[in-house]
């Protein structure tokens, strides 16, 4: 980090004179990139001499100075090959950031050469079409309406303190947490090990030692270089302890690591999200490790979420913020009826929020049972009002402090570091809008709304749905069989294609994001499209040949040593073995039915028997392992 570098230009000194003006003051930056992100989240990266830019500058504010490939990204449906251009147009509502490349620097100025990436827009056809816009569009739409909302229903009840004439604009204020696994290359280590290490708790908050120390330090101070005013950054609950190398350094790294950073506003923190995951790639990777964001990196370890604070407040007149979920009475109630909407919106909605939160095999990877992560439709707000609680079981948690009214918000739990944050947090702003209409326009009282919400399963609501729960107090892991969870909050998709049928299977629900045509419905279908495609092609081309590596892992160990249970539990192996992978004249391996599924486009299948292949392998690993343990030359 160098003070004489330029990390970030602040939103608002984007006009041109001041652009050229920094510029040409920091000749060490060389390049600018128009950053769009795609449906599936992936960012644009194409590299524009500095010089070019600075020559055309006010064509870049204008719009349709850069354009794209659309067919190249993930817009599916959308851009097609006989269609496929698509516009840049530039964001200047927040801020921009500047890439270094610390391999590359320039000789006049002995700096690393720099790129300006600048945040954009992706239009099609005259439209719109790209998660940034889905973000923002939606956003306008929810504060026109919240306002809309106020104006004509000025006493809400909680909202006593609130007088509705003095509102000036409505803040989302939105914050995510970042975890991350980070290995020294090469290194691996055995599930069991792990799974251990993570059962005694050797790790969680642990004090981190040798480069893999030095690295997080580094990263959470470029973070503050780029204004993303890191707050804290500490190990999660899984990995080893490290071990001492033939050089003397702790050279055997495997860990799980977590870095926060201050909320700003939605669009934003997204942005910063995506930033974020940059820098601390590259700061790890200068000091010799890997990092992966994948949400279940190791199958029977814990994964990497990225937890998800949501927040609305109205800024008054006055400058003054008043937080819409706090109630007047923060020991007399848990929230306003503004909040209790805004949750039962997020709860009763899921099923079409989901999709954007776990789209791929390794987000519903991660939850699963007995990891923390939320599989079931549930919230908890706490015992008491006068008690601040966190229950870590749920989907969607309450977060306050009874001394500060700005601290309350929801913390959703599902989402993971690859995420697609921008339409993630627009379907969840879009649901929030949903309930909070229904609360507040029901006049009902913030005890009547909090018993709307507590209502047993079977009880009929005035908003939400009669045949489900929607809270609980207790840890739903251990309190609840799988079969209670699932009566009481609903059964969890466990595949890609289960989750996309939430969209498929809930019309009244899809309808509260298109409300107001900010996300629109063709948005959806090509996030939907494009999601199932990644879904068969991953499973078809790197999960079925990943489980083949497996199975032929699994080979004989026994000799004239063996004994009748290791030949009874090898026979178990190899019928396994088989069973998932090897045709014969007479049958078809599970793998290959799979592969046919998806050839006929009979994804319902696939999706079953995905479900059947994954507990076959896991139970070909467990069946092995006790194999392997009873082979004396092998311990």
């Amino acid at each position: 980090m160098s003070k004489e570098l330029l990390y970030y230009i602040p939103a608002g000194l984007h006009t041109e004179e001041q652009l050229v003006h920094l510029l040409t003051s920091h000749p060490e930056i060389k390049f600018v990139s128009m950053v769009g992100i795609d449906l599936a989240g992936n960012d644009t990266d194409e590299k524009i001499p500095i010089g070019l830019f600075l020559k055309d500058v006010e064509k870049f504010f204008r719009g349709g100075a850069v354009e794209t490939d659309g067919s190249s990204v993930v817009l599916t449906g959308l851009a097609t090959l006989n269609n496929a251009k698509v516009d840049m147009v530039v964001d200047s509502n927040v801020n921009w950031f500047v890439d270094y490349n610390y391999d590359n620097y320039d000789e006049e100025t002995d700096k690393p050469v720099g790129t300006l990436r600048i945040p954009a827009f992706l239009v099609h056809n005259g439209l719109r079409v790209d998660s940034r816009a889905i973000l923002s569009q939606s956003m306008d739409y929810v504060k026109t309406e919240i306002i809309s909302l106020l104006k004509k229903n000025p006493k809400v009840s909680g909202l006593e303190h609130l007088n509705v004439n003095e509102i000036e604009d409505i803040v989302f204020t939105v914050g995510t947490e970042l975890e991350f696994w980070v290995k020294t290359p090469d290194e691996t280590a055995e599930v069991e090990e792990l799974s251990s290490t993570q059962v005694m708790q050797e790790n969680y908050w642990a004090r981190t030692r040798g480069q893999a120390r030095t690295a997080l330090e580094q990263a959470i101070e470029v973070l503050g270089c780029y204004g993303l005013e890191p707050e804290m950054g500490h190990k999660e609950v899984g990995g080893l302890k490290a071990r001492i190398g033939d050089s003397g350094n702790l050279a055997h790294v495997v860990e799980q690591l977590e870095i926060d950073w201050r909320f700003t506003n939605a669009m934003q923190a997204a942005d910063n999200e995506l930033q974020a995951r940059i820098l601390i790639k590259e700061v790890f990777r200068a000091n010799g490790f890997e990092v992966t964001f994948k949400a279940k990196p190791i199958i029977g370890v814990a994964g990497s979420g990225e937890h998800t604070h949501l927040g609305v407040a109205a800024k008054l007149k006055s400058g003054k913020l008043v937080n819409l979920f706090a109630p007047t009475d923060l020991k007399a109630d848990f929230l306003s009826a503004v909040g209790f909407g805004a949750i039962m919106g997020i709860l009763k909605n899921y099923e079409v929020i989901n999709p954007f939160v776990s789209s791929t095999n390794d987000s519903l990877n991660r939850l699963k049972p007995g990891f923390e992560a939320p599989i079931c439709i549930v919230t908890s707000l706490g015992n008491t009002p006068a008690v601040a609680s966190r229950n870590r079981t749920v989907l969607a948690g309450l977060v306050r402090d009874t001394e500060n009214p700005l601290a309350t918000r929801f913390e959703v739990r599902a989402p993971n570091p690859f995420t697609n944050t921008y339409v993630a947090v627009a379907s969840m702003y879009l649901s929030m809008l949903d309930g909070i209409k229904a609360a507040v326009n029901s006049g009902k009282t913030t005890k009547e709304l909090e018993a709307e919400l507590s209502k047993p399963a079977g009880t009929p609501g005035f908003y939400l749905e009669t045949e489900r729960a929607y809270r609980s107090e207790h840890d739903v892991f251990e309190d609840y069989s799988d079969a209670e969870r699932n009566k009481m909050f609903g059964k969890p998709p466990a595949t890609v294609w289960e989750n996309m049928q939430g969209i498929a299977n809930h019309a009244d629900k899809v309808a509260v994001l298109t409300a107001g045509n900010a996300f629109r419905k063709e948005l959806i279908d090509a996030f939907v499209a494009g999601a199932q495609l990644r879904w068969t092609t991953e499973l078809v081309n790197r999960i079925i040949p990943g489980n083949c590596d497996i199975i032929r892992e699994c080979y004989s160990l026994h000799d004239v040593e063996g004994n009748d249970l290791d030949e009874a539990v090898w026979k178990q192996v190899n019928d396994l073995r088989v069973y998932l992978g090897k045709d014969s004249l007479a049958t078809k391996s599970l793998f290959t039915r799979i592969r046919d599924a998806v050839q006929a486009g009979d994804y319902k299948t696939a999706s079953a028997l995905q479900v059947e292949m994954d507990a076959k392998v896991e139970e070909l690993k467990d069946v092995y392992n006790q194999y392997k343990r009873n082979i004396i030359e092998v311990c």
